[in-house]
């Protein structure tokens, strides 16, 4: 049964005050706070009727209604209206971008600390995912006497690294004398395309220091394998418990477990392949222990072989017109700086 015009002016009402409050809404306060034009006794009638279609709940006896998970996406398919980014909001995100627009997953995590202060809620991000890329640069660095750092820069400034341990920790010099014989050899290498006969002379050239070798292939044979979703980052995690829904503290600590495991979110946001954004409420993420939570979520896409996915995580009331509005305009300015970036670059080759 579709909604006439009058019930969804009604159900819109409810979940804007529920949003802003926390609190079930009666008809008197719908009556009062926003003109509709009728009755509270009318605007009653219309609300059981939204009740027994399954588009609000009454959750306590004597209490006004709250809206149901069909209830909002109900709203985000039909009712949501994008707001715009206020002047000084774009400033910001303009700011932020030109900053770190030379370092991609840097870039992104600062994106995420901005989401996060912007809505008060979490952002979620995955590092970058970087196909057929050609690797820049390659450094070891030493963090201790049995720590080694691997440091790879690949194409589109994406830098990846991984701390290994080792038996024998080489000293300063020689780590700078083993990384230029791995550039010499490596560099402009396709991370995927590294053949048997590039490992065997990689061996040769670092003969005496296998072991760093072998550490060295096993990373970059991860980086190969590794497609269609990075690891999972977070920004402002702890603004969940300023919520009501996350006041008891078991229920927020089997979230922030959640969270940890990261291993159903990722399955979650890797359905979004299309780049439009994906709007997951409550029971839909198909994870219990966020079944009071909506992630909305995009991917984002520089040049030709780098992609990601950026969300936004909140209470299934969160505004979702202003995390709409800031997802989006964020990733369309990040999209639009780095591409403007690349297309430079190709016109000055």
């Amino acid at each position: 049964m579709a909604l006439d015009e009058r019930k969804l002016k009604i159900l819109q009402a409810i979940i804007t005050d529920y949003i802003a409050t926390a609190e079930p809404v009666g008809s008197r306060t719908i009556a009062k706070k926003y003109d509709l034009g009728i009755s509270s006794a009318t605007i009653r009638n219309e609300m059981s009727d939204l009740e027994e279609m399954g588009f609000i709940i009454q959750p306590h006896a004597s209490s006004g209604r709250i809206p149901s998970d069909l209830g909002y996406r109900l709203y985000v398919d039909k009712i949501l209206r994008r707001q715009k980014l206020c002047d000084e909001d774009k400033k910001i995100v303009n700011t932020m971008i030109n900053r770190n627009v030379n370092q991609i997953q840097y870039l992104m995590d600062e994106t995420a600390r901005l989401i996060s202060k912007m809505t008060n809620y979490t952002a979620i991000f995955s590092e970058p995912v970087v196909k057929n890329t050609k690797i820049n640069k390659i450094r070891l660095m030493s963090l201790n006497d049995t720590d080694l750092m691997i440091i790879m820069a690949a194409e589109g400034n994406v830098i990846r690294n991984k701390i290994v341990s080792v038996n024998y920790m080489p000293n300063e010099y020689t780590l700078y004398e083993l990384s230029t014989v791995i550039n010499d050899l490596m560099h402009g290498e396709i991370i995927e395309n590294i053949n048997q006969d590039t490992v065997d002379k990689l061996f040769s050239e670092l003969n005496g220091y296998d072991e760093i070798a072998s550490l060295l292939m096993s990373f970059i044979d991860e980086l190969s394998k590794s497609s269609g979703m990075g690891k999972l980052h977070f920004s402002g995690t702890n603004n969940m418990l300023a919520f009501p829904e996350f006041s008891d503290v078991e229920k927020a600590k089997s979230l922030f477990k959640t969270l940890e495991k990261t291993d159903s979110l990722t399955n979650l946001l890797s359905d979004n392949k299309g780049g439009d954004l994906q709007i997951y409420i409550g029971n839909e993420t198909g994870i219990e222990e966020m079944k009071d939570c909506s992630i909305v979520t995009t991917t984002y896409e520089f040049g030709d072989n780098i992609t990601g996915t950026i969300g936004i995580l909140g209470p299934t009331r969160m505004d979702y017109s202003q995390v709409v509005s800031v997802l989006s305009s964020m990733v369309e300015n990040i999209e639009g700086v780095l591409n403007d970036l690349e297309d430079k670059k190709k016109d000055d080759s």
